[in-house]
Formats: structure tokens, sequence, C-alpha cells
């Protein structure tokens, strides 16, 4: 994934007879983050602090950081076996190991974490429970079984509430063979196999890198039997299987690539959110079961000019209580069908969040129009126009091999002209820019939605990894013309003609 920030203060708009009853929402997270950055190198200062407070500040950082941080301190070293929270890493850096190979300082790392793990586990009194155990580790099949029966001991004293367990393999997806995507998952199998207990309590483990053999999964499943959550990354059964995924309690199911033909979610009767990646299938990826409870889905995929187009009335016909919808299109084809709001309105008529993530620049936006048709108890939509270079196909061969399309509007004409909306209330776009699709678009929702209190504009988001770009590819980015000046501001507001005011007093 690649991380993205906001450097440009948004244009907010907010109607002129409401009042604006938003407040700086990021202020507790900074808070948060400096007292995280006080606890890694203030260790004579925080030893000062009454326990409950120390705790509660330590609780929230990795536990190695704040096993460095008690050490500076003779006050401090017990504070190391009252934390109620612990999360335990060979790296800071998530999903470092599905683009790098494995090192050897990372595998002493890993041998670190399996005994901290264990001394942290056997010397805690029954009596302190850990609500929250988190580790990160590479599956080595020494490291893993420390791990796995120090856990396991603190579970059956009860010790332990709830644990994660977050495994990558020795190799990366990208340099692994098919039989080494074998190999990994007869690793997982026989750590499974050798640790029943402790995947029976596991409540949200992460696989990555693991090709399994038909019924793995499912055996997976059944011996997981607190599973709450479920993350595959680069898993599968083999190119063009079927995932069929039953489980009484899981709520959370997350799927990155892979090569399943099609994921079929038979009987999931607490599942809420369901999120996959990159889909390997020309079909439908996902196909709805009985999922009484699901109302967060998220699709993401790069869409290639072989692909079929998602027909929302079909694709959601069984899952009529969605609240949050998803859709990540990372700068390439869309991928999803205008459809008559009329036959949609049955699966969207609870829908009251909207995101759609990364729509190419200069696609005409009017096509989203049918979903604000659609979808009556809509609060607020959440747009991005972002041509993300840097994870865009760029290689005119590759595109030529993979069947990468060049990006086309899609056509779409209201149904119904006249349309008002009563509860779409907050429209926030990333990636604004002063010209007349997007001025045509904010005024045509702002037209059809007769309660809207407040329109974000934000500049376009930025990537660090998007300035290492090749000069040539870099030419090929369009520089962004979101109003930065006062005056510059002033006009694009005006511009947009209707009843909202806007100050400096209203940027955050």
């Amino acid at each position: 994934s690649h991380s993205s920030a906001i450097v440009t203060n948004p244009i907010r708009l907010i109607r002129s007879d409401m009042k604006n009853k938003n407040g700086r929402r990021n202020l507790n997270a900074t808070r948060k983050a400096t007292r995280n950055e006080d606890a890694a190198g203030n260790g004579d200062m925080l030893s000062n602090l009454p326990n409950d407070l120390l705790l509660n500040i330590l609780d929230r950082v990795d536990t190695l950081d704040a096993i460095r941080t008690c050490i500076l301190s003779k006050q401090m070293l017990k504070v190391p076996a009252m934390l109620t929270r612990i999360f335990l890493s060979v790296s800071s850096i998530p999903g470092l190991h599905d683009r790098v190979v494995i090192t050897s300082e990372l595998l002493r790392t890993n041998s670190a974490v399996a005994h901290v793990t264990d001394s942290i586990l056997s010397t805690r009194s029954p009596e302190i429970t850990i609500s929250n155990l988190r580790i990160r580790f590479i599956l080595t099949q020494d490291d893993s079984l420390t791990i796995a029966k120090s856990v396991a001991r603190a579970m059956a004293t009860r010790t332990v509430d709830a644990a994660e367990f977050e495994m990558t393999t020795e190799k990366a997806y990208k340099i692994s063979s098919p039989d080494d995507l074998l190999r990994f998952g007869k690793q997982f199998n026989d750590f499974i196999g050798a640790c029943p207990d402790i995947f029976a309590g596991l409540r949200r483990p992460w696989l990555r890198n693991m090709r399994f053999g038909e019924l793995d999964i499912p055996n997976i499943l059944s011996t997981c039997k607190l599973l709450e959550s479920l993350r595959l990354t680069y898993c599968d059964s083999g190119i063009h299987s079927v995932l069929q995924v039953e489980h009484a309690l899981l709520v959370e199911l997350e799927v990155d690539y892979g090569q399943f033909e099609r994921i079929e979610l038979i009987c999931l009767p607490k599942l809420q959110r369901v999120s996959y990646t990159g889909w390997y299938s020309y079909e439908d990826p996902l196909h709805f079961g009985f999922v009484p409870q699901l109302s967060k889905p998220s699709l993401t995929k790069t869409g290639v000019s072989s692909d079929k187009t998602l027909e929302l009335t079909t694709f959601l016909a069984n899952v009529p209580s969605i609240t949050d919808l998803h859709l990540d299109f990372r700068s390439e084809k869309i991928w999803v069908l205008p459809e008559c709001p009329k036959l949609l309105t049955t699966m969207l008529s609870k829908l009251q969040h909207v995101n759609l993530d990364n729509l190419p620049e200069g696609c005409d936006l009017a096509w989203t129009m049918f979903i604000l048709e659609a979808a009556p108890s809509l609060k607020a939509l959440c747009i991005t126009v972002w041509d993300h270079w840097c994870i865009m196909a760029t290689d005119k061969e590759f595109q030529k091999e993979n069947g990468f399309c060049e990006k086309a509007d899609l056509k779409w004409k209201p149904y119904a002209p006249a349309f008002k909306h009563k509860n779409l209330a907050k429209l926030t776009i990333y990636g604004f820019q002063p010209d007349g699709n997007f001025m045509r678009y904010i005024r045509c929702v702002v037209e059809a939605a007769v309660n809207m209190a407040e329109i974000s504009l934000h500049d376009r988001k930025m990537c660090g990894r998007c300035g290492d770009l090749d000069p040539e590819i870099k030419d090929k980015v369009c520089p962004s013309r979101y109003p930065r000046t006062a005056e510059e501001r002033k006009m694009a507001v005006e511009g947009l003609g209707f009843g909202f005011a806007s100050s400096d007093s209203l940027l955050v």
C-alpha cells in the first residue's frame, strides 16, 4: 500500500443558514502521537508519572519500545509485567515482508520476538489479564512454536483475553515460486497441527504468501472456533480455485490478491465487513449467501479491458443492509456499471456513507449520481480523483500484454431530472480542480441535495514515492490548479454560485 497525505488546507463551504458543529477531529490523534514519541525517548520524565497514566501511555506503543523505555529507570522495571495491551513485531513497517527479501537481521529479530513473548507471558501474574495480544512474526518452525506454546499456556490460565497473529514467510510473494507457496502453506498446516489449542482461541489471524490445498482453509476456519477477523494476503488454494467460507462468529474478512476464481460467503451470520483487493477472476469476485449483518463491503481493483463490469443489482442482490460502501479504482478503468436507480433502491435503501477512491483524473463525475438516486438514506459522499502514477501501469508494452485500456468516461443521464435528495449533508472531494468538470458536478449534487450542510474541497493527495518517479513519467503529471491564495479561493467559491459561506476561519 502507499501512504498519502494532504498538504494543502481544504476549502470548506458551510451552508450559510446552518451552524458549523465540526471541531478539529485530528486533535486527539495528534496528542496521542505526541505521547507515543515522548514515551519512546523520555524515560526519566515518565518514571515520575502515576502508574495508571504511565500504563495508559505505554499500552499505546510497540511493546519492545515500551520495554526499552522502562529499562531507563529502576522504578519502571516492573511496568512491562503490568501492560494490558501487548504488541510484539518483527518489523515496525506493516507489509514490509511483501516487498523485500527477509534478511538475517529480521530473522534474529524474529527470534528475539519469540523470546520476549515467552518471557513476558511466563512471568506475568494471572491476576493481570492481557486484553489484547498482537504478535507479528515470520513463520519459522522454532520461533513459531515458541510463540504458540507461550500464548497457549497464557490462554490456559486466562492471562490472555484475545490474541492476534500476523504471520509472513521467509520469502516475499514476488520472488516466491509456486513450489515455495505450497511449501509455506504446508508449513502453516504443520504449525496449526502442532498447536491446535492456540488456534482454537485465536481471534484475528493474518496469513501471507501461502498456497493451500482445497480443504485446508475450511479446516483452518473450523479449528479457529473463536475467529472474529481473518485476513489473507497473497493466499489461495491454487489458480482459479474457489474459496467457500462458513463460520459462526466471523465478523470481518479481508482478502488481498491471490488467485481465487471466486469467494463464496456461504453462511456467516455475524459477518459485518468484507474487503477484497485485486481479485483475479473476470467474473463477480464475491458470491453472497447467508450474510444478514453484512453492512460494509469494500472493493479495490486496477481495472483491465477484459474485466467484467460489476452490476450492483446482481452483485448485491442478497445484501440488503449495506450502510457503508467503499470502491477503489486505483486510477484506472471504472469497473462499476451505472444502473437504473429504481432497480438498486432495495439493495441501497440503508446506505449512509459512500467512498469512491482513486477515480482517474479527467473522468466525468456525473455517473456517480446514480448512487445518490438509488440511496435515499445517504448522508455523506467522499470522492477522490487522483492519477496515482507510482501505482499505475505506465509502460505501453506492459499495458498491451495485460489488457490495460485507455480510460473512458461513463455515459450517464439522470433517470429523474427533478430528483431531490433529503438526507445527503456532506460532500468531500479530494483532487478538486476549478474546472468545468468539478464545478458542474458540485452544482449538480447541491441542486439535488436540498439539505446539504457542508462541502470540503481538497487538493490532490500526495505520495512520498511519487517524488522518485522517472522524469519521463513526471512530465505526464499535470500540475495542480487547486486554489491556494485567498483570491483564487474566493473566485472558486463564487464560481459555484450558491448560498454557501467560506472564510479563512473555516479552513482546517
